[in-house]
């Protein structure tokens, strides 16, 4: 009984020693209370809270809507190159891995001008009763 519980003893301490700890990491991708151009990021707005995550895929060559959103929200660029224009003609040019603090209450339009799809995902930290995005009408 001793020699069994000392070999049981064993290898459960062996196969321990054998296991590597795993490192979590964690990168800050971005944090700020100012959005990419510049503009300090309005308080939220009062009232039942909604999040919104999407991941927007952009075709080659295509200009989106002039728009303004309404609410705070983030995006990451998965894929592509995305060029984000606002009405002050401030450029910003997203590559894969960046991040975008987006403007809010600000009327913009991004633009894909590459030869691939571009894919962002975008969160959206609104209310229920606020859109997350309103196109402006030429």
């Amino acid at each position: 009984m001793k020699n069994t519980l000392f070999i049981l003893s064993f290898l459960i301490l062996s196969s321990c020693a054998s296991y590597k700890l795993k490192t979590i990491k964690v990168v800050k991708l971005a944090e700020t209370s100012k959005s990419w151009n510049g503009d300090v990021l309005p308080n939220y707005p009062k009232g039942k809270p909604k999040i919104t995550v999407l991941k927007i895929t952009i075709p080659p060559k295509t200009k989106l809507h002039k728009h303004y959103h309404p609410v705070i929200n983030s995006g990451v660029l998965l894929k592509g190159e995305l060029k984000v224009v606002d009405i002050n003609n401030n450029i910003l040019i997203l590559k894969e891995g960046d991040v975008i603090v987006e403007l809010v209450n600000k009327i913009h339009y991004g633009i894909n001008e590459g030869k691939k799809p571009t894919e962002i995902v975008v969160f959206y930290a609104g209310t229920q009763d606020l859109p997350i995005t309103v196109l402006e009408v030429d």
